[in-house]
């Protein structure tokens, strides 16, 4: 009676330890899978920083002021269009005092 029971008791012991195994391979393979795309996303991927540049600051004129009078004189014509249209801020250098 006692054999009876053991027959089915070894299946299910087998059976769970190939479950667990095979489980478990299953997951390795998972993270490894994982991990060579991390590598991968890493080397093409760039980050935000790097594709954000600030435009470099260039000197374009030189301004004076003669009496009432405002004159700017280019030193690079591709601003004069920009100019012309009014596309320009004005901005103060401060003075340490």
């Amino acid at each position: 009676m006692s054999l009876d029971l053991l027959i089915p008791f070894g299946i299910l012991l087998i059976l769970v330890v190939y479950l667990i195994y095979s489980r478990s391979k299953f997951e390795k393979e998972i993270v490894e899978v994982y991990e060579e795309k991390l590598q991968e996303w890493k080397k093409h991927a760039t980050t935000s920083k790097e594709k954000e540049e600030k435009p470099v600051k260039k000197l374009a004129g030189l301004v004076f002021k003669t009496g009432y009078k405002v004159s700017v004189e280019l030193t690079d014509e591709s601003a004069r269009g920009m100019l012309e249209k009014g596309k320009f801020e004005i901005s103060e250098i401060k003075k340490d005092k």
